[in-house]
């Protein structure tokens, strides 16, 4: 198995690559120019962009295994497909989000869902993964911003009532499910929800960071439609604001999914938040 991977110096596709070295698999790797490759000592690298064909064309060469972690939401997936066709690439795993589910028209929504159905027509074995909202180190983007300012407030604005769930999934439980679908003939041509343990509250998820930090944390709820409506006409008028109204409105949507079906297949075994959570903050600390 001769193994591509993109995006691997990415937040997911690091942890990705740590399962795949521990597998014994060293891939090879497509990187910009601009990355940062400190962590690749050893590894093959392809000096690339998604958007470049001849790049792809040197990536893809004797390859016949793609492991993309690399965002879809760009609109590369056509030529990456393409790419990976032309080379003779059988077996190929697409990291996607669940973000497609969501009720908002957004532009990304619909470049990832067109990415998808490319994906599904293509003549690859392909196997599509949708991750929730991943954590689980400071390059995280979500939850770090939430313990930095558990650390900092005694008081947690809340817009809307806290109540809609989420279900973070820890970052290197979306690297097992990769490495483990790539394993699994089941897993061939299907999509399948990656999410963590279970659904909880933003309430909730706020509590256990609270907790775990050993901070008390007084909630403040506001009402979203009012806040919201107010962002979307500050938006329009190209304002740099420290939140968007998109965001609030994700917020406020039930986001829990099943991966009952990821266990079945492939032995998808998800850790809880608490757990994940703890991990981060250790990392943090030796950080």
């Amino acid at each position: 198995m001769k193994v591509l991977l993109t995006g691997a110096t990415g937040f997911t596709g690091s942890y990705v690559l740590r399962r795949l070295l521990a597998e014994g698999i060293t891939p090879r790797c497509l990187v910009r120019a601009s990355s940062d490759v400190a962590g690749l000592h050893g590894v093959e690298t392809v000096v690339g962009d998604l958007g470049d064909a001849a790049s792809l064309e040197r990536a893809f060469d004797g390859v016949d295994t793609l492991i993309n972690t690399a965002s879809l939401g760009f609109g590369h997936a056509p030529a990456l497909v393409k790419a990976a066709e032309r080379a003779g690439v059988r077996r190929a795993i697409f990291i996607s989000t669940t973000s497609i589910f969501t009720s908002l028209n957004t532009t990304s929504k619909s470049t990832r869902i067109a990415a998808e159905e490319t994906i599904q027509r293509s003549r690859l074995e392909w196997t599509i993964l949708r991750p929730t909202m991943i954590y689980g180190s400071p390059r995280d983007r979500n939850m770090i911003r939430l313990i930095r300012y558990v650390r900092r407030w005694p008081v947690m604005p809340v817009i809307g009532d806290g109540r809609h769930l989420q279900q973070p999934v820890y970052v290197d439980d979306v690297a097992a499910a990769a490495v483990l679908a790539l394993r699994s003939e089941k897993a061939i041509r299907r999509a399948y929800n990656i999410a963590g343990a279970k659904p909880l509250t933003f309430n909730e998820v706020v509590d256990t960071v609270a907790r775990l930090l050993g901070r008390r944390m007084r909630r403040i709820y506001f009402p979203a439609r009012p806040i919201i409506a107010t962002l979307q006409r500050l938006e329009r008028h190209r304002l740099r604001l420290p939140i968007k109204a998109e965001q609030l409105q994700r917020l406020n949507e039930n986001k829990a999914f099943p991966w009952t079906d990821a266990a079945k297949d492939f032995g998808y075994a998800p850790i809880d938040f608490e757990e994940g959570m703890r991990r981060e903050l250790q990392e943090m600390a030796g950080q």
